[in-house]
């Protein structure tokens, strides 16, 4: 697919970047009062331009679940627009008292957390999509996507909270957080783990779809609702806004997990411009193709879909 090339082209930017910022090493965890936490002071109307972006999209997001009474939106994308509202009003705090630890611990854990949430409803959006078109071409059972890669979003979200909590109180005694760290990078791992096997699982999916390749025959009750099922050219457009939001936050996991084993001082979290561009925009992308490719206006005909987050 074209997608996974510009994938490949993406990442190898972003390892090109880190390449160029060599690494520096771990060399003190101790906060310089005179710059803050970050090693710079984040730039307030950057801040300020994110929260309306992301508030914009929650508004967008809210209204769209409202409409098409997808209620499961609401713990999934809007929790994760709201934990991204909490990460960068932090920052936007931090960049009026640049020595806080508070807005720092906050942002960090606001920033990290946020797209758990948020991938997990593209899981149950390709659940969703699997048993529109056929389980038949399917390697696992609709369902069972759902629980295998929930649950895997689950534990990361339990990691990197962990994580989180022991970085903060490690440096509000102004110790090392390198612990905290370790276990928040653990998790980010492990989110993109789950990533890569939901994209091949996908993959694998729309490959068997495209040329009539099912794995399994498929049954009487499926026969009925194969002549129920979204045309293809409709709901592609939602598939290709699975790829936009999927590439964006493989892409921030790539750059959070560069960025976190570097340390603390690492030139890369003391990088605005990186976390600017391979986070908040990033992410605010993902939100915005959340926003134009909603499952509502693919499935909005189908009230099983929309009612809940079974399909």
């Amino acid at each position: 697919m074209s997608a996974g090339a510009s994938l490949l082209n993406v990442l190898s930017w972003v390892l090109i970047v880190y390449t160029l910022g060599y690494p520096i090493g771990l060399v003190s965890d101790t906060v310089d009062t005179n710059i803050g936490p970050y090693n710079y002071v984040p730039t307030q109307w950057i801040c300020i331009m994110f929260l309306a972006l992301f508030g914009v999209s929650i508004a967008l997001h809210l209204f769209e679940s409202l409409v098409f009474r997808m209620w499961w939106l609401i713990p999934t994308v809007i929790l994760a627009g709201l934990l991204e509202v909490l990460g960068w009003s932090a920052r936007l705090w931090s960049s009026i008292n640049p020595s806080l630890l508070t807005p720092y611990e906050i942002q960090l854990v606001g920033t990290i957390v946020a797209p758990t949430p948020f991938i997990a409803a593209n899981f149950l959006v390709l659940g969703k999509i699997i048993i529109r078109f056929g389980p038949q071409y399917s390697r696992l059972p609709p369902k069972l996507y759902t629980i295998l890669f929930c649950s895997f979003d689950v534990i990361c979200l339990v990691i990197q909270a962990v994580g989180g909590a022991i970085a903060a109180s490690e440096a509000s005694q102004n110790v090392s957080a390198t612990e905290g760290g370790n276990i928040m990078l653990g998790g980010i791992v492990i989110q993109m783990v789950s990533m890569v096997i939901y994209v091949i699982c996908a993959g694998e999916f729309f490959l068997r779809l495209r040329y009539n390749s099912p794995i399994r025959e498929k049954n009487s009750t499926l026969a009925a609702e194969d002549k129920q099922v979204t045309q293809w050219n409709r709901v592609r457009w939602l598939v290709l806004g699975l790829v936009i939001q999927t590439t964006c936050l493989f892409i921030r996991s790539v750059y959070r997990t560069i960025e976190l084993s570097n340390g603390w001082n690492g030139p890369i979290i003391s990088n605005e411009v990186y976390f600017n561009v391979f986070d908040g925009a990033m992410m605010t992308i993902a939100f915005f193709a959340s926003n134009g490719f909603h499952p509502g206006f693919f499935f909005k005909n189908d009230h099983r879909v929309s009612s809940n987050g079974d399909a």
